[in-house]
């Protein structure tokens, strides 16, 4: 699987005096289960661009390339491809519309021509991989939690065996256990199934967490695209465009500051913690010598 877009360009209003860029000569090449970390201000064209990866918006100008064909050539199959490129908005709930959870879930798989045997089992997989307990299934999508419905919301999408799953802000408005849960839940389909995931978050420590790769955008340009570390190295030219590196970061630069001996490339409080009881270790180490 690979995505690859070269110099997209997308403008509002086209033509008229209110003409806009919301992209502007982005290039990407996502290759085959990476863990994509997109972030970027309001506004800054993150939605825009995941928006085009399906095709359910065309570029002013550019090309966009799925497992090296290109989506903009007379007579390519758009269908296929939003099977393959799953999609889940911001606000997930909006995506439900059937009488029960089961049968929402059930939408894409028969709308694939899938036989009523095959979309049942992929509805139960998706279901139970997105940890929605089976009690659940019967009712209404409406009457479940916030968190419920984002999994009922993903398992749709899952259901279709997409091999390229996007998320625009899948947490948004959840309590902290829902997040993790949800996020805990996406990582492992990347890590079983090795499937490609492109996570829209205005969270730094989530996308410090979770992705092997960052994506930044601002004002519809394409600022940073590279590891973590190298991303949030950059954490003033971040808090330029109104980002910021994870809190730990800091965290750890102000004991660097007062004599600690931290590496200056921590993202993580799982990193931090690590290296704290590694230098506690040491100079428990040290004291037991002496």
């Amino acid at each position: 699987m690979s995505i690859k877009a070269e110099h997209i360009n997308y403008l509002y209003g086209e033509g008229t005096a209110f003409e806009q860029y919301a992209l502007r000569d982005v290039s990407f090449e996502i290759g085959d289960g990476q863990f994509i970390g997109l972030i970027g201000h309001t506004g800054s064209g993150k939605s825009t661009l995941i928006q085009h990866l399906n095709g359910l918006l065309r570029a002013s100008s550019g090309k966009i390339y799925y497992n090296g064909e290109d989506i903009y050539q007379d007579g390519y199959d758009m269908r296929a491809l939003r099977n393959q490129v799953g999609l889940v908005f911001q606000y997930p709930e909006h995506q439900l519309f059937e009488v029960d959870v089961f049968s929402d879930v059930c939408f894409g798989p028969k709308n694939q021509g899938l036989s009523k045997e095959e979309m049942e089992a992929r509805a139960r997989e998706a279901l139970t991989q997105v940890g929605l307990s089976e009690r659940y299934w019967d009712q209404s999508p409406f009457e479940l939690s916030g968190g419920q419905k984002r999994r009922v919301a993903i398992a749709g999408v899952l259901a279709m065996q997409p091999e390229v799953l996007i998320l625009d802000e899948p947490t948004a408005g959840l309590d902290p256990r829902g997040r993790d849960e949800i996020l805990d839940q996406i990582s492992a389909l990347h890590n079983e199934k090795r499937m490609t995931i492109i996570l829209v978050s205005h969270s730094m420590e989530d996308i410090a967490r979770y992705a092997d790769r960052i994506m930044v955008m601002s004002h519809g340009e394409k600022l940073f695209d590279a590891p973590p570390k190298e991303v949030f190295g950059h954490y003033k030219e971040l808090e330029e465009i109104g980002l910021a590196a994870p809190q730990i970061t800091y965290v750890a630069r102000q004991l660097r500051e007062k004599g600690v001996p931290l590496e200056e490339d921590i993202t993580t409080v799982e990193e931090a913690k690590k290296a704290i009881l590694g230098l506690l270790k040491k100079t428990g180490k040290a004291g037991s010598k002496e």
